[in-house]
């Protein structure tokens, strides 16, 4: 059987082309992952490859956290391509949180210079989690779900997952408004008191919902919602 190879396939269907036309941002888990691989095995594809490690593992979240030998259970991964894709996530923690300093975060406003970055210009809504360590220093941010245009799907056992595994204190949550408009609507206000009572049950303080507009943000807190 001759090889697949991503060369042969139409240009509106290679990552690499799809990257440079749509933006990374707006190019699927599974093209980033085939871009990291390059290449694929016998007549297998790096996308096909990046499928397979995907509906092993379920989420970029969770693949980020395995070790090398994990990876390298995945057929057409070796330990090259494992290193190649471990050392990726571990440059975005290191951009996330400023090539390691220290960032606190003392305000809504704090919060908001830190998510802008990442959640601004996006479109389709992100939904995040800032955690935070008994002292309010970031220690980290996890994109917890994608949703529509115009919706997210949020899963508070997830969340909590990841910020206890984090050994978080406090965490703020964050979302983006692709319409620009950072006024929550009534489901973001029944997910965030949702989120904010499983914290009160596990002792993680949930410290503030923030919401990214065009040009201006949202506060739960700020606006005494929180």
């Amino acid at each position: 059987m001759k090889k697949k190879k991503i060369k042969d396939m139409p240009n509106r269907l290679r990552p690499r082309e799809r990257s440079l036309d749509v933006g990374f941002s707006n190019i699927s888990d599974q093209e980033l992952l085939a871009i990291l691989l390059r290449n694929g095995y016998r007549e297998h594809t790096s996308i096909d490859v990046a499928i397979s490690l995907l509906n092993k593992y379920g989420s970029i979240v969770n693949i980020s956290k395995l070790e090398v030998d994990e990876l390298c259970s995945i057929k057409g991964i070796g330990k090259d391509k494992a290193v190649t894709i471990l050392a990726a996530f571990e440059l975005s923690r290191r951009g996330i949180s400023g090539n390691g300093e220290k960032i606190i975060i003392k305000s809504s406003k704090d919060a908001s210079l830190v998510l802008e970055e990442n959640l601004r210009g996006l479109s389709k809504e992100h939904f995040q989690i800032l955690m935070l360590n008994t002292k309010n220093y970031l220690i980290g941010i996890e994109t917890v779900s994608i949703g529509s245009l115009n919706s997210s799907i949020v899963h508070p056992r997830e969340l909590f997952k990841t910020a206890i595994k984090k050994s978080a204190a406090a965490i703020i949550l964050a979302h983006n408004h692709p319409s620009g408009d950072a006024s929550p609507s009534q489901e973001d206000i029944e997910v965030t008191k949702r989120i904010k009572s499983g914290g009160n049950l596990l002792g993680i303080d949930v410290l503030d919902h923030i919401i990214i507009g065009e040009n201006s943000y949202y506060s739960f807190k700020e606006e005494k919602i929180l």
